[in-house]
C-alpha cells in the first residue's frame, strides 16, 4: 500500500502549511492536488490522497484550516461549527496555499499540463475556483457546495466562477432523494460550457448530497474521476 505523510512548508506570512502527501510506487504519470472537505483533512481525504497515488499521480492536500490550528474537526462539531470554520477562510489565503502545493508538485518536476485538482464538499468548490484563476490541466468537483450562493463571504458562487475556467472541468453531482432537479446545476452546466474549456457535469438520480454512500455510485465516481484525469493531463 502507498505510504501517506504529512510535510510543513513554512510560508512567507509567518505561518507553516501542512501538507498530506502520497508518492506512487512506480512511475509518476502527474501530480494532483486534493482539496480537503469543510470538516477539513479526514480520513476520507487522506485515503482519497492515497488512492491517487495508487494509480501512479503524485497526490498533495493542503490543510487549508491552518493558520486556525485544525486539521479536522472533530465528528460532534456540528453544522453550525463547521460553516464558521469556513467562514473564517479568506479567499487569498486559500489561493495561496494552493499556489504552495503546485508549488510542491512543480519541485518534483511536474510540469503545469501534468497538474489536476480535485474536491469533495467545500474542496469541490474551491477546486473549481482554482481552475478559473490558475492555468492547470484539469480539475474535478464531487459536489461542490456554494452553487449559486458563496460557500463563505470570501469565496465566489461557482455560477459567478465557472465561465472563467482555464481547463477541462468535470462536476459530479447528486440528485435529491425525491428526484426532484436542481435548477442550479443546470445553471452551473451553462455557465461551466461558457468557458470555452472542456466541460461535463454528471447528476446521479435519486442519490443525494452524500452520493458516496452508495457504494456502486462512489466507484463510479471514482473512475469517472480517474478517465477525466487519463484523458486530460498527459
Amino acid at each position: 500500500m502507498t505510504d501517506i505523510r504529512t510535510e510543513t512548508v513554512p510560508l512567507v506570512d509567518g505561518s507553516a502549511l501542512r501538507l498530506t502527501v502520497a508518492e506512487p510506487v512506480s512511475a509518476i504519470r502527474g501530480g494532483i492536488v486534493v482539496l480537503h472537505e469543510a470538516r477539513g483533512v479526514t480520513e476520507a481525504v487522506r485515503g482519497l490522497v492515497q488512492g491517487l497515488a495508487g494509480e501512479g499521480w503524485l497526490a498533495v492536500a493542503p490543510h487549508l484550516y491552518h493558520r486556525d490550528g485544525a486539521d479536522e474537526l472533530a465528528d460532534t462539531a456540528g453544522d453550525a461549527e463547521v460553516q464558521q470554520q469556513v467562514d473564517r477562510l479568506d479567499g487569498e489565503q486559500v489561493m495561496a496555499d494552493t499556489d504552495t502545493a503546485f508549488g510542491w508538485l512543480a519541485d518534483r518536476d511536474i510540469s503545469a499540463d501534468r497538474m489536476g485538482v480535485v474536491g469533495f464538499d467545500l474542496g469541490g468548490s474551491v477546486a473549481l475556483l482554482v481552475a478559473a484563476k490558475r492555468t492547470l490541466g484539469a480539475a474535478v468537483t464531487v459536489a461542490g457546495e456554494g452553487v449559486s450562493t458563496a460557500p463563505s463571504s470570501d469565496l465566489s458562487a461557482l455560477i459567478t466562477a465557472a465561465p472563467g475556467l482555464t481547463c477541462p472541468w468535470l462536476g459530479i453531482y447528486g440528485e435529491s432523494a425525491d428526484g426532484r432537479v436542481d435548477p442550479e446545476i443546470g445553471e452551473l452546466r451553462d455557465a461551466a460550457a461558457a468557458s470555452g474549456v472542456a466541460t461535463n457535469v454528471v447528476v446521479y438520480p435519486r442519490k443525494g448530497y452524500r452520493f458516496d454512500d452508495d457504494p456502486e455510485v462512489a466507484a463510479d465516481a471514482w473512475q469517472r474521476t480517474l478517465s477525466w484525469f487519463d484523458s486530460h493531463l498527459r
